[in-house]
């Protein structure tokens, strides 16, 4: 096998010859030079993590459900899947219950001292496709210019016997 120009051993563990012009001195301190930046990424990368922030809505806490209905890392906030309180006993028409669900899902946002706009993707899950208008109609009064990505996905159930069921992310940028 050719060996090739490298500063670091070839895959055999041999040295390789230093490029014409650089003494094995030079070739040496520019290995440390490489692992001493290496190990400097490494541990501001560990001391830059930003730190977690979670939250938990009253019916979450109340019901003792394992999940948070936030959780805030950095300038990212990551939304559960947020659908009707299960308390709620009444059957809503589709705009309605769409309008308790952004609601909820606006709570969400506002803890994490952000705002609606901030929201770059949802997830929409639907028990009945058919409600795809009147989700629309309530969904557009929460937002103002642009729109997040979004999916609306036809589910045969939810639990507590949801309609909708949102999740989404949100990213500050102000």
């Amino acid at each position: 096998m050719r060996k090739g120009y490298a500063l670091l051993p070839d895959a055999a563990g041999d040295e390789c010859p230093p490029p014409h012009g650089i003494t094995s001195l030079e070739m040496h301190m520019n290995r440390s030079v490489l692992l001493v930046a290496l190990a400097a990424v490494s541990v501001s990368a560990f001391a830059t993590q930003p730190s977690r922030v979670y939250f938990s809505s009253p019916v979450a806490q109340k019901e003792h459900l394992p999940f948070s209905s936030g959780v805030h890392v950095g300038d990212t906030l990551y939304i559960a899947g947020t659908s009707i309180d299960p308390s709620v006993k009444r059957k809503l028409d589709p705009a309605q219950e769409a309008r308790v669900v952004m609601d909820r899902v606006r709570r969400v946002v506002h803890q994490a001292g952000m705002r609606m706009d901030d929201l770059v993707s949802i997830q929409v899950f639907c028990t009945n496709l058919d409600d795809y208008a009147a989700f629309n109609r309530v969904y557009r009064t929460y937002f103002h210019g642009h729109y997040p990505a979004r999916a609306f996905i036809g589910v045969k159930r939810l639990l507590f016997g949801a309609r909708y069921e949102v999740s989404g992310v949100a990213v500050r940028t102000h």
